[in-house]
């Protein structure tokens, strides 16, 4: 009993440092099998961008480059479009400035007000429209007779930054404006119309005008704009004729400047929104 102790301590010592041992071996082994699969995976990885033609290889879901190569494609892809939609608009920029300078607004500046208006006709009763007396200033007559019964807010009709004063648009601000104004008559003809032979009086070809005037605080007298004219010839035996007079065009303003329609038969206006209109909007 005595000589079998120390053979059995030996025994147990001989097992544990074999036991040692063999962990030792076990894990220095699996450090090495996955050093090298990473190893591995680096280089297949770097081989994909290494390549000489990516687009040679064979985009499988399985091969270790399929997702290298579809997150470099997609890479390429976002900042290639990217530099394109830069350059694009770039050049779409330079072109529109090039054609139109007065579109293309410099990034520092601040953008200009809007300022337009465009008013329309009112259905006024008749009997208001032949009571309005010509304008006159300043002991001069005013050519026609002011419309003076714009509608300002309602249907087609709308003001951003101008005032409506008694048929007048007031401007806001200093700059060229494009001002236009449209009339349509609707002449009704009556029996009264015509002699006693049956002929139409010689009023019947009585041209119907259309006047835009400007009216200035350093001067007293409206200052005419544009005029135009409509010949009111119509055919024998027609109830009534309809005739349009159409103006416009551009014209340096001033702030406080105030804008009027007159006509010279104003009783006759069809004062329909689609018909009769008056206007003027900001170009620079």
């Amino acid at each position: 009993m005595t000589g079998s102790g120390p053979k059995l301590g030996v025994l147990l010592l001989l097992a544990v440092l074999l036991q040692t041992v063999v962990v030792t071996i076990t894990v220095l082994h699996f450090t090495t099998a996955l050093n090298s699969m990473k190893e591995t995976f680096a280089r297949s990885s770097v081989s994909c961008l290494t390549g000489a033609d990516l687009q040679s290889i064979t985009v499988v879901r399985g091969d270790p480059c399929w997702q290298v190569t579809q997150q470099l494609h997609l890479l390429i892809e976002k900042s290639l479009s990217q530099r394109y939609q830069r350059q694009i608009s770039s050049a779409v920029r330079d072109e529109v400035s090039r054609v139109l300078p007065s579109l293309v607004m410099e990034d520092q500046a601040s953008p200009r007000p809007k300022v337009a208006a465009h008013v329309t006709g009112s259905f006024v009763p008749k009997v208001e429209r032949e009571g309005g007396a010509p304008v006159s200033a300043g002991g001069r007559r005013v050519q026609g007779q002011k419309i003076s019964w714009w509608e300002g807010q309602k249907g087609l009709a709308f003001l951003q930054d101008v005032q409506l004063v008694d048929g007048e648009l007031v401007v806001p601000l200093p700059g060229l404006y494009y001002v236009y104004a449209q009339t349509y008559f609707r002449h009704t003809h009556s029996l009264e119309e015509e002699g006693e032979d049956g002929e139409e009086v010689e009023d019947r070809g009585r041209p119907l005008l259309q006047y835009v005037y400007k009216k200035v605080s350093s001067y007293q007298v409206p200052i005419l704009l544009m005029k135009t004219s409509r010949t009111s010839c119509w055919s024998r035996g027609s109830q009534f004729s309809l005739h349009s007079a159409h103006q416009g065009g551009l014209f340096p303003l001033s702030a406080g400047d105030r804008l009027f329609v007159t006509v010279t038969n104003a009783s006759a206006v069809d004062m329909d929104e689609k018909s009769s209109f008056f206007g003027a909007f900001l170009i620079s």
